[in-house]
C-alpha cells in the first residue's frame, strides 16, 4: 500500500487477535499502520505491536533499500504502536526519537530508557524539516491518551492522526460495511468519552488543506476527507447522526421480548423511519453501544432483577454514562413477576451519570410496566410511549 511516491506504508496486520485492548470483538483482524517519509532526511511515523516487530522492521528496510531512517516519529505510547521503539532504536542507534514530552516519560516506564540522548522533544508548533517535506506537530491530549501528538506533512497535505479516524479491521481484508461502521464502534468503544478533546483537534484540523488521513488503524482516507471530518464531528459533539429509535432489551422467559416485539410494531406503524432492536444479552456490547450513540431516541426495555435491573441492562447504560451520553431521549419499559422497578432503576443510572458528565437527557414521562406478560394495557402504554418519544 503505497501513499506516495515518497511516503511508504510500512504496517502489518494481524489476523491472529480476536479481542482489540482485550475486549472489542475484531472478526476482521486489526491492522496496525505505519509509515516512512523518505526525504533527505527519513522518517518513520510509529512502530507496531509486539508480535510484528520483525516483520514491521523487515518492511522498513525493504522500502529504504540501504538507506537508515534519521527520526522514528511516536505520537502514541499505546502498546500496540510503541512496542517497538526499543527495537528500532537498537537497530538503527543514530535515529532520534520524535515524540511529546510525556511520552518520553512513559518511555521509560515501559523500557526503562527515555532516550535522553536521542530525544527530540515535539510540542504544539513544532516543525520538523526533512528536505522538501515538513512535519508540523498538533497537540492532541486525550485524543484518547494524553500525550498523544498528530503531525501534518505540509507538501503532500497528509494528516497522520493517531488513532483518530481508525476503524477496526486489517487493512487486506475488505469490509463489506464500508468504513462507517467499525470507524463508530471504535470511536465510540474506545474514543468516545473524550468528545470535547476531539473537537479541540477538529478545530486545528479545519485551519488545514487535507488531502490525506493516514490513521494509526485502517485504511488511509484519501477521498472525500469532509465526509470522514463530518462523522467525527457529529461523533464528538454527541449529535444525531441517524433518525430513528434503537431499543434495547433483556428476557428471561421471552415476555419482556415479545413486548419489546410489539413496541417496535407500534414505532413503525407511526411512522418512525428506522427500529432497531438489542438483545443485550446475545449481541455485541459494543455494537450496541454504537448504536445508541447513532440514533436520537432509546427505549431501555428490561426484566426488574433483585429489586433493580437486570446486570446486562446494568452494564449497557453504565458503557453510556461512562461515554457521557448526552442529548438524547430515553424511555423504559419494565417487566416484573409481582412489583416491576426495573423503570425507575434505570432512570436513576442515567441520573448519576447526570452528575458526572452526561449532559440532556430527556426522560419520557410514559412508561410501559409489565407484570409477567403483556396486555391490552401494557399495549396502551405503548402508543403512549411512541407517541412522546417521536414527538
Amino acid at each position: 500500500m503505497q501513499i506516495s511516491d515518497a511516503v511508504k506504508y510500512v504496517g502489518v496486520n494481524d489476523h491472529k487477535i480476536d479481542l482489540f485492548e482485550g475486549q472489542f470483538s475484531v472478526p476482521l483482524g486489526m491492522a496496525y499502520n505505519s509509515y516512512v517519509i523518505v526525504d533527505d532526511k527519513i522518517a518513520v511515523m510509529d512502530t507496531v505491536d509486539s508480535s510484528f516487530g520483525d516483520e514491521w522492521l523487515s518492511n522498513i528496510k525493504a522500502v529504504l533499500n540501504g538507506k537508515t531512517p534519521d527520526y522514528l516519529v511516536v505520537q502514541h505510547m499505546e502498546m500496540d504502536h510503541s512496542a517497538n521503539i526499543q527495537k528500532f532504536a537498537q537497530e538503527f542507534p543514530s535515529a532520534k526519537i520524535v515524540s511529546s514530552k510525556m511520552a518520553f516519560t512513559m518511555m521509560k516506564s515501559y523500557f526503562g530508557n527515555d532516550f535522553a540522548d536521542r530525544q527530540v522533544v515535539a510540542a504544539e508548533g513544532t516543525v520538523l524539516n526533512l528536505g522538501s517535506h515538513e512535519l508540523h506537530f498538533i497537540a492532541a491530549p486525550n485524543v484518547h491518551w494524553p500525550e498523544v501528538i498528530m503531525t501534518y506533512e505540509s507538501r503532500e497535505k497528509i494528516l497522520f492522526s493517531a488513532d483518530a479516524f481508525g476503524k477496526f479491521g486489517a487493512n487486506d481484508v475488505e469490509d463489506p460495511e464500508g468504513w462507517a461502521c467499525e470507524a463508530r464502534r471504535y470511536y465510540f468503544g474506545i474514543v468516545g468519552k473524550f468528545g470535547v478533546n476531539v473537537q479541540a483537534v477538529l478545530k486545528k484540523a479545519s485551519a488545514l488543506d487535507i488531502s490525506k488521513i493516514c490513521s494509526l488503524h485502517g485504511p488511509v482516507l484519501d477521498s472525500d476527507i469532509a465526509s470522514y471530518i463530518n462523522y467525527y464531528r457529529i461523533w464528538s459533539e454527541y449529535g444525531v447522526e441517524s433518525e430513528g429509535v434503537m431499543i434495547a432489551y433483556t428476557s428471561v422467559y421471552g415476555n419482556t421480548r415479545k413486548a419489546v416485539e410489539k413496541l417496535s410494531e407500534v414505532l413503525k406503524s407511526k411512522g418512525c423511519p428506522k427500529v432497531v432492536v438489542a438483545d443485550l444479552t446475545r449481541e455485541d456490547v459494543y455494537e450496541n453501544v454504537e448504536n445508541a450513540f447513532r440514533y436520537g431516541k432509546l427505549i431501555l426495555a428490561s426484566t426488574t432483577y433483585n429489586g433493580g435491573v437486570f446486570p446486562a441492562m446494568r452494564e449497557f447504560i453504565e458503557h453510556l454514562t461512562e461515554r457521557n451520553y448526552q442529548n438524547r431521549t430515553i424511555g423504559f419499559v419494565e417487566n416484573g413477576s409481582w412489583a416491576p422497578t426495573a423503570a425507575r432503576a434505570m432512570k436513576s443510572l442515567f441520573e448519576r451519570g447526570l452528575t458526572e458528565g452526561c449532559k440532556n437527557l430527556t426522560f419520557a414521562d410514559q412508561k410501559v410496566s409489565i407484570k409477567i406478560s403483556m396486555s391490552d394495557k401494557n399495549i396502551c402504554e405503548m402508543e403512549a410511549l411512541a407517541d412522546e418519544i417521536l414527538k
